[in-house]
């Protein structure tokens, strides 16, 4: 029976310790993180899981690089296997696999490598998606390529809807992955750096909306740090307010009636609409204030018909 440890944190690295169970991999330690009391925590635990399997579990802020070193040392596992770990392997670690470290990351490789990458996928209007299984290196997100599974991104979907595509396309990947790897036999296609892109974290603050912005950029931002995310945020009449779900207003039907492409909300027949940068229209669907989240029809009841300030102006 083949061997692994496994680095694994959130809802991919849960379902992907699942799928090497399910194919008879014997799982010798897991090392994870602890959840920080700044995050929301809208996933299942991996150390949970690992316990329930009467698997071993370390945490990785517990440990320093020696005593890592040692603790797959230790077992002498086959492979290693990186499901949403948070922190780069040196190689000294990625060395004591005998057949070889793999991770799982949500994009399309070489596309999106790096940090949060559905969001950015969404922020820059992709209509597709995926998980890739590729060799860890020393570079982040730079080995072969092994496996792939895209997913559609549909024009209203928010960062969360497509996360659970790719949690289902990570596990499908692995799942198929897996019996050449044992084999020692598995397919590499190059992964061409030059061809994909690399992004870094993301803050709250960069969910602020400009409404200088096109319709479809700042609905673009809305659905990628839409909850469980922080939200993208601005002000309506100098009110903080979290717009959580737009939907962009089509041309070939009426808007709002107004005049000029300066930022303004306008409210009419229980619809809240926002004119942005473009001079197209978004119709708020969803908003939060404060701790009170709101339909759109309760948005424009609570700000009542007519011309509303929004933005930094307001």
């Amino acid at each position: 029976m083949p061997s692994a440890v496994v680095f694994a944190y959130h809802q991919v690295g849960v379902r992907c310790l699942l799928t090497l169970l399910a194919r008879d991999i014997d799982v010798r330690l897991v090392v994870t993180h602890r959840d920080s009391p700044r995050e929301t925590i809208w996933f299942d635990s991996v150390r949970e899981t690992a316990v329930a399997h009467d698997l071993p579990v370390l945490y990785a802020e517990d440990l320093d690089a020696d005593a890592l070193h040692a603790a797959v040392a230790r077992v002498a596992p086959d492979f290693l296997f990186s499901f949403y770990f948070r922190h780069m392997l040196p190689a000294t670690i990625l060395s004591l696999a005998r057949k070889g470290a793999y991770n799982m990351h949500g994009s399309l490789l070489p596309k999106y490598r790096g940090r949060v990458p559905i969001n950015w996928a969404i922020i820059h209007g992709e209509t597709e998606t995926g998980a890739t299984l590729h060799e860890m290196a020393v570079k982040p997100d730079a080995g072969a390529i092994i496996a792939q599974t895209p997913v559609p991104i549909l024009p209203d979907d928010t960062a969360h809807e497509v996360f659970v595509k790719v949690v289902v396309a990570a596990e499908q990947t692995l799942w198929r992955a897996l019996p050449d790897l044992i084999d020692g036999h598995p397919f590499r296609i190059p992964n061409e750096l030059a061809l994909g892109s690399y992004f870094g974290g993301r803050k709250a603050e960069d969910g602020r909306i400009d409404w200088g912005a096109s319709a479809a950029t700042i609905h673009n931002l809305v659905r990628a740090v839409a909850p469980p995310y922080p939200g993208a945020t601005t002000t309506i009449d100098g009110r903080p307010v979290t717009i959580e779900r737009t939907r962009v207003v089509s041309t070939d039907r009426a808007g709002p009636a107004a005049v000029g492409t300066a930022a303004l909300i306008v409210v009419a027949s229980s619809r809240t609409h926002a004119r942005c940068g473009d001079g197209r229209w978004l119709e708020i669907v969803e908003a939060r204030s404060g701790d009170e989240r709101l339909t759109g029809p309760a948005l424009a009841a609570r700000l009542g018909d007519g011309e509303h300030r929004v933005g930094d102006g307001a």
